[in-house]
């Protein structure tokens, strides 16, 4: 099976977001409020030809297939270097280093995807929550790069690589640091304790994805929810207890599920390829229903789905097999495909207001307008080179872009 950004795979309490025009961080994949959307503002502006504005640019940085985090006046950039892995605090002004955290890795990918973590960090407080490859566990003081605990998954609890190491970005809900790493005896998910690292509970025995799980309210509860290998696990994030749970997955083996869960409401969202095809359940008093299923209107092989007003914005195709992947709007009600622009390309998405902007495979940032009635393209430049296979950040205004060794610092208001 070629190698795709798996990881873009591939965290944090979930923060309500800012009133209209306000700034907001991007701690943890996929942004404050992990669904790819930025809630404050950005992206009003058509760039020049040259791209827009560069505040930045960090070179001969590690290889990585995880993104970058932004908290307050620093980012995290996690990275391997030399056969360690790095967690190194950036001034987000700035791009200087602050400080590093350093530990060695012996990861090697079988299938040629690359070197380095592939799992999103999460900043929460004064700690930064990172897993690598190799499924360690590090958690790092904010303040001087010092680590607080560390955990071997792999070692205690039996996780394997999979097929391009393990990219579960963490997602920290309360005292608890949530993960699915497909561990052995009941480990498929497990919760560490934020604190200390230690055990709270485990559950099930799915194997680890390359999706990251979110949070959300569906029956009136909050739950966790994952997209693992074998599909959809709602969990109670105070115990482990498993709420619901409905297989989405590929009839072969070669195959990933990899697309971030959405949570709209009380339905829930899943997406994947290798004809398999996407998935709404409907959350309702007496159980969970299926709205529509198809491998026709959105099947993403990897890239999050967003959602604005009803609508779904996402990539439909497999990134390794011709046609190159469409950007789509879907409605998420039906599964009615409104427009479809082809051969839009490979990439990593952020929707903000009606913006979306793409950092595409080649380095290409594209900058467009989303509505039910169409796509309209507004600004196109290259700004990072090839390989760009990492979701980007938007925060306070910039947007944090990197491809295999460089990572950029964009202004963007």
């Amino acid at each position: 099976m070629k190698f795709i950004h798996i990881t873009s795979l591939l965290a944090a309490c979930l923060i309500g977001p800012p009133a209209d025009g306000l700034a907001a961080d991007w701690p943890q994949y996929l942004g404050p409020n992990r669904n790819a959307v930025y809630p404050g503002k950005a992206l009003t502006q058509a760039w020049p030809e040259d791209g827009p504005k560069v505040i930045w640019r960090k070179t001969k940085i590690g290889e990585a297939l995880c993104g970058v985090v932004v908290s307050g006046k620093k980012s995290i950039l996690f990275h391997e270097i030399s056969g360690q892995d790095v967690i190194e605090c950036l001034n987000a002004n700035t791009g200087e280093t602050i400080w590093t955290n350093r530990y060695p890795t012996s990861y090697v990918d079988s299938f040629g995807s690359g070197a380095g973590p592939r799992a999103t960090p999460a900043i929460v407080d004064d700690r930064v929550y990172t897993m690598s490859a190799q499924g360690f566990v590090v958690c790092t003081d904010m303040a001087n790069g010092k680590t607080v605990w560390k955990v071997d998954t792999q070692k205690t609890y039996r996780a394997p690589d999979g097929f391009f190491g393990m990219a579960c970005s963490p997602l920290i809900e309360g005292n608890a640091v949530l993960l699915n790493i497909g561990g052995t005896g009941g480990a498929g998910i497990v919760a560490l304790d934020k604190t200390n690292g230690k055990l709270l509970w485990k559950s099930l025995d799915d194997e680890a994805s390359y999706s990251s799980p979110v949070i959300s309210t569906l029956q009136g509860k909050r739950r966790a929810v994952f997209f693992t290998r074998t599909g959809l696990a709602l969990v109670n994030p105070a115990d482990g207890a498993v709420d619901y749970q409905h297989r989405w997955r590929a009839r072969i083996h070669a195959s990933v599920n990899a697309a971030a869960p959405l949570v709209v409401a009380n339905r829930v969202y899943l997406t994947s390829s290798y004809n398999t095809g996407a998935l709404v359940l409907d959350a309702t008093p007496s159980g969970y229903r299926e709205v529509w299923s198809n491998d026709t209107s959105l099947s993403s092989q990897y890239a999050s789905v967003m959602h604005k007003d009803g609508f779904l914005y996402g990539t439909h195709g497999r990134a390794d097999v011709p046609p190159e992947p469409a950007l789509r709007c879907v409605e998420l009600a039906t599964g009615r495909v409104r427009w479809s622009e082809n051969r839009f390309g490979d990439c990593q998405m952020i929707l903000c207001g009606d913006r979306l902007v793409a950092l595409m495979e080649s380095g290409e940032l594209v900058l467009g307008q989303v509505s039910p009635e169409g796509w309209r393209e507004i600004s196109r430049a290259q700004v990072v080179g090839s390989n760009a296979r990492n979701q980007p950040a938007l925060a306070n205004g910039r947007l944090y872009v990197r491809n295999k060794n460089q990572l950029v610092c964009l202004e963007v208001p």
